[in-house]
């Protein structure tokens, strides 16, 4: 018999983007399966007044409070309100300013949003992410030795999405299909400098994608055949003996997330390197 699912609220304050601080706080709610947060993020939280408005808004759904606010008088707010409130309330980055500010011997500067300065690191991702959209699905194969990352493999193997994580990491990655009984371009087969990488997963898993794919598509189209085990499972050997030709190594994706795949795919860059 399944357990119920219980519902908390989840509060998370930041005074940026609130990316760092909703990562941390699904991070920890995925490890209780039985519990769902229902979030409320509040971004771009600088002044006192918008402070207290969230705050109303939190006594009025009690539940756990996360932030990032790098203003100390308005973290004392968030502490001093929360413990009237009797509401649990953590400071995320507080404790890893505390570990920077012993070991490196000096206080943190306290900016907000200091990770989104449009320095040189921000527009080599976007420029890498302009390269990666127009480097999808086989599109612009001639320069393809421009690429960090090539990614390759037969249809439902994630390999747009997993290359557009990769590109907001700062990494040029494009990707290409394997199709049964087509040869890869010239210019994959010659690329020196970039990292190819084939990615793979069962047939099982690639037919229930594909199933679901098969409700947007028109007429004219195998279905059948698209979603074929048996003619899924043809694919992925050509799919390898591709790769094991040129020496590709190859990441099974059946059972990771894009996040996974793509460390998966960085350490391997590592080591190339």
């Amino acid at each position: 018999m399944n357990k119920p699912r219980n519902f908390f609220h989840l509060h998370l304050i930041s005074d940026a983007t609130g990316e760092t601080l909703l990562a941390a706080g699904r991070a920890a709610s995925a490890q209780y399966k039985d519990a769902r947060a229902i979030e409320h993020i509040y971004p771009l939280i600088r002044t006192e007044r918008q402070l207290a408005a969230v705050l109303q808004e939190i006594d009025s759904e009690p539940g756990i409070v996360l932030y990032t606010i790098v203003d100390q008088p308005l973290a004392r707010m968030i502490d001093e309100s929360c413990a009237a409130m009797g509401l649990p309330c953590v400071s995320v980055l507080e404790p890893v300013l505390t570990v920077f500010q012993s070991y490196l011997g000096e206080p943190a500067g306290r900016r907000v949003g200091a990770q989104h300065v449009l320095d040189a690191e921000y527009f080599r991702r976007i420029d890498a992410l302009n390269f990666t959209m127009e480097h999808d699905d086989g599109q612009l194969p001639t320069d393809i030795d421009e690429a960090d990352i090539v990614l390759v493999g037969i249809s439902r193997t994630s390999k747009t999405p997993t290359s557009i994580y990769l590109a907001n990491r700062g990494i040029k990655t494009a990707n290409l299909p394997i199709v049964l009984g087509v040869d890869i371009p010239d210019s994959l087969k010659k690329a020196k400098r970039t990292l190819i990488v084939g990615l793979i997963a069962s047939a099982e898993r690639i037919s229930h994608v594909r199933q679901n794919r098969i409700l947007g598509t028109g007429a004219g189209y195998d279905a059948e055949r698209y979603a074929d085990r048996t003619v899924i499972s043809e694919e992925l050997t050509y799919a390898r003996q591709i790769c094991n030709r040129y020496g590709w190594p190859m990441i099974d994706v059946s059972r990771r997330s894009i996040e996974e795949t793509a460390a998966a795919i960085l350490a391997l860059r590592g080591r190339s390197r």
